[in-house]
């Protein structure tokens, strides 16, 4: 069973976007089921590492656009990137300085972040951009 089930619901009808989205869920989801089957150790870092370089290429892409497009509410999701990647390397680092443990409190959190920032956040660019 998926950690975060894909649905309708995360579209946001931008091709380029809810091709990340997607890959995003699908990392979180690889992640969760090596970490159910005991495996976390090296899957928990290569998450890490991922993610970060993933969130960096999708959240600079996002921006750009939304400049672009000439997004309102730009600056404001500007800032939730921005918390987003500080927490996550704060974990990392804490994982790195041997903090095995925070594997489901990692987990969770980018599970519910990315999941409430699709249905929230990026929606609401979605319709702006789609209304276009």
């Amino acid at each position: 069973m998926p950690f975060v089930t894909w649905n309708d619901d995360f579209l946001l009808h931008v091709a380029q976007f809810d091709k990340h989205h997607k890959h995003l869920v699908d990392l979180l989801n690889d992640t969760y089921e090596k970490f159910v089957n005991k495996t976390v150790d090296l899957s928990l870092e290569k998450l890490f590492d991922e993610l970060i370089d993933y969130a960096t290429y999708h959240f600079a892409a996002e921006e750009y656009w939304m400049q672009l497009k000439h997004y309102p509410g730009y600056e404001e999701h500007k800032k939730e990137h921005a918390y987003f990647t500080k927490r996550v390397v704060e974990m990392h680092h804490d994982f790195v300085a041997g903090n095995t443990s925070l594997g489901l409190e990692v987990l969770t959190f980018i599970k519910n972040w990315v999941a409430n920032h699709i249905l929230n956040s990026d929606a609401k660019y979605g319709r702006f951009i789609n209304k276009r």
